[in-house]
């Protein structure tokens, strides 16, 4: 499994400008630069269990490819969504419970290390009726 392992963030580009597009206030993004986060994942199939460390928190998440659920991010924004897997890429896609901003996550192994890629998109499309 592609994914398996301890990763350590060594450096986020343009994070702040994430998260401030995320609509996180400037006291939590400074925080955020200096959290010296740790993901462990375990993948078992189409099942995995992460755990995010930092210097904040520390996370176990459990969630299956293709199903929703629920998420508390750091800063304690809530999303919904889900995590499929393209090929050699976990893609995310969740949207915030309180603005419905979309933000999509991708995670890829390039050269041993873990990339990780975040954009905020403005909000969720709208629901068919």
């Amino acid at each position: 499994m592609a994914f398996n392992g301890t990763w350590k963030v060594d450096h986020s580009e343009n994070y702040d400008k994430f998260m401030e597009q995320m609509g996180i206030n400037v006291m939590k993004r400074k925080l955020a630069e200096h959290d010296n986060l740790k993901i462990t994942i375990e993948q078992n199939g189409d099942n995995f269990h992460l755990k995010e460390s930092s210097t904040f928190r520390t996370k176990d998440i459990d969630f299956t490819l293709g199903v929703q659920f629920d998420y508390t991010l750091a800063d304690g924004t809530e999303v919904s969504g889900t995590w499929e897997l393209e090929g050699e890429m976990l893609k995310g896609k969740f949207t915030r419970k309180d603005n419905s901003k979309v933000l999509t996550t991708t995670r890829s192994i390039v050269g041993g290390e873990l990339v990780q890629v975040s954009i905020t998109l403005t909000s969720a499309l709208p629901k068919a009726k």
